[in-house]
């Protein structure tokens, strides 16, 4: 490793002699130029991960695994200065089961009689078939002429002799789409446990009515993204019937949309119909698209931004401007937390001349390079010459100065987009257990039903409780706010 970076601090003051002698004929600077990045190039080929790059943990099986701080010291069992969450009995047991002494093995020069008792609380969990059977009244007048009793209101829907209640629905859905079981071990789950012989076509068309009904849910979800002061936006790639397909989220702190779609750019962005018309502040990554949408304000992720920098300290380590950069953002977000979210104006003004002062460093350690000449003539060759990485990611901290360093002056915005990210990650989840969806109205179920159940976790609402109000003709309460 050291005598990599002494080849590449060699490199570095070759091309600064270079650009530097002007008594070097063009024609052979370009070539001295070539030679160099060429050599730069086969330094540095080793591939990105997911460390100092955007590339996902996933697609990176070589990543390491960093311990958290102190984990490899710790003791199995409860930690020290845990609050510990101890079974406590219940008052109204649910069974009492009488156990007497034998009065055979007692002596038999004594008598007793009863004082009390210990008790003791053993707790079971019981999962099995319980089925209701309704008796609606029929009364017949003198003409002939029937009536028949109304169903209660959790029962309006029934219309067969026997039919499968709400809290089998909602289980069953809370499986596939909460737990992501597929179709078939929940349906195994169901028989086994339950005596239930539901079939995995049953099982969709349980995620069918549950899309249905929350075609209201989609439209509250995406009316209060609208008016929402941040959003955060990101998208992942998809298997739909072995094809390339884009999930999109939209998202804040309390609401969640997800969409799939078979295009990843605007397209896919304009038929959520809520980019278009924002008007706040969208947090996400540097993906070009996004900022086509021109009435909001833009802020960017500082996530991938020290990934990116990361990458360029590895590689290039003369090039100390990234160092540096690293650590004046991780100052500032640092700064930024202990003030309660914003600073003021100063030290904001403060922070924004050495952010620059930085990146002018950096102009001077990471030059534009030389454009290479034609193998048969010294013309230039035309056209635009290809940037270095490190220097790309130079001019988008530049450029892009204002959305970079947006969450040191609006207290909503945060360091990083990990909220967005965070919404769709369980899609990858859902990709490794089932490989695909195998249709695309099941990649719109399962984003519906997804969006709804994010949604309520936010809202302090369990997945089971949200889906057994659903079933039950109603949505819950935080819809109606």
């Amino acid at each position: 490793m050291i005598a990599a970076i002494n080849i590449t601090e060699t490199l570095f003051e070759a091309r600064q002699m270079l650009n530097e002698n002007k008594d070097v004929p063009a024609d052979l600077a370009a070539l001295v130029s070539i030679l160099l990045t060429a050599l730069e190039g086969f330094l540095h080929q080793q591939k990105p991960t997911s460390r100092n790059s955007s590339l996902a943990p996933s697609q990176d099986p070589n990543r390491i695994k960093q311990l958290k701080s102190g984990e490899g010291d710790k003791k199995p069992g409860g930690q020290a200065g845990r609050v510990g969450k101890t079974l406590r009995p219940v008052e109204n047991p649910d069974e009492i089961i009488n156990v007497l002494v034998k009065r055979s093995s007692l002596p038999t020069d004594h008598s007793y009689k009863k004082v009390g008792v210990s008790k003791r609380q053993v707790v079971e969990f019981h999962l099995s078939r319980h089925i209701k059977e309704y008796h609606l009244e029929i009364l017949e007048d003198e003409t002939g002429k029937r009536i028949t009793a109304i169903p209660p209101d959790e029962t309006a829907a029934i219309s067969r002799p026997i039919q499968y209640g709400a809290s089998v629905k909602s289980l069953a859905v809370y499986l596939n789409q909460s737990q992501l079981i597929p179709y078939k071990r929940v349906a195994e789950f169901f028989r086994d446990q339950g005596n239930l012989p539901l079939s995995p076509g049953s099982l969709f068309s349980f995620n069918k009515e549950a899309f249905s009904a929350l075609e209201s849910f989609e439209k509250i979800a995406r009316e209060k993204l609208l008016n929402a002061c941040v959003l955060h936006s990101d998208e992942t790639g998809i298997n739909v019937n072995g094809k390339l397909h884009w999930l999109h989220g939209i998202l804040n702190d309390r609401w969640t949309l997800l969409l799939p779609h078979t295009k990843r750019g605007t397209k896919a962005m304009n038929e959520m119909d809520i980019l278009p018309h924002f008007k706040g502040i969208s947090v996400h990554d540097h993906w070009k698209p996004y900022f086509t949408y021109t009435k909001c304000r833009h802020a960017l992720c500082n996530a991938h931004h020290l990934r990116e920098l990361e990458w360029v300290i590895e590689k290039h380590p003369n090039h100390k401007w990234a160092a540096k950069i690293k650590k004046l953002l991780l100052e500032i977000n640092e700064e930024v937390a202990k003030a309660g979210g914003v600073l003021i104006e100063k030290e904001i003004q403060t922070y924004r001349e050495r952010y620059r002062e930085i990146l002018k460093e950096g102009d001077v350690e990471s030059p534009l390079p030389i454009p290479p000449l034609i193998q048969k003539g010294h013309a230039r060759k035309r056209g635009r010459v290809k940037k270095t990485k490190e220097l790309n990611l130079l001019e988008r901290l530049r450029d892009f100065e204002k959305e970079v360093l947006l969450f040191m002056e609006e207290e909503e915005v945060p360091f990083t987009n990990n909220p967005g990210e965070n919404d769709i990650r369980m899609t990858k989840v859902h990709q490794k257990i089932s490989g695909c969806f195998r249709s695309f109205e099941g990649a719109l179920i399962f984003c519906r039903v997804r969006s709804f159940l994010l949604t309520a976790q936010k809202h302090g609402v369990t997945a089971t409780d949200a889906l057994n109000t659903l079933f039950q003709g109603k949505l819950p309460d935080f819809c109606q706010v």
